[in-house]
C-alpha cells in the first residue's frame, strides 16, 4: 500500500552524482514500487526533477507533522498535499 503522505529523505552520499544529490540535504520521496523492487529512490533532486538514485545514498526519515507541512510550503508543495488528503 503507498503512502498519501509525502516522504522524505536525507542524501547520504552522492559520488557520480554531485551536480544532482547534496550531501546532508533533506529530498522528497516521489513513491515507485518499481524502483524499489531494484533498490532505487525516486526523489525530487537539485533540478527541480524526480530521477532515480540508488537507494543507499539516502536514510528515510520521518519528520514531525509542523517540519512536513513547513518543508512542503517552503517547496511550494503545501497544496498538492491537502488535495491528496481531500481525495
Amino acid at each position: 500500500m503507498r503512502r498519501k503522505e509525502p516522504q522524505f529523505a536525507i542524501c547520504v552520499k552522492n559520488k557520480e552524482y554531485r551536480a544532482s544529490l547534496e550531501l546532508r540535504k533533506l529530498y522528497q520521496v516521489v513513491p515507485d514500487d518499481n524502483a524499489a523492487r531494484h533498490r532505487q529512490l525516486r526523489v525530487i533532486d537539485e533540478s527541480g526533477e524526480d530521477y532515480l538514485y540508488p537507494e543507499n545514498y539516502f536514510v528515510p526519515v520521518e519528520l514531525p507533522q509542523s517540519a512536513e507541512k513547513a518543508v512542503l510550503r517552503a517547496a511550494g508543495l503545501i497544496s498538492a498535499k491537502l488535495s491528496q488528503l481531500r481525495a
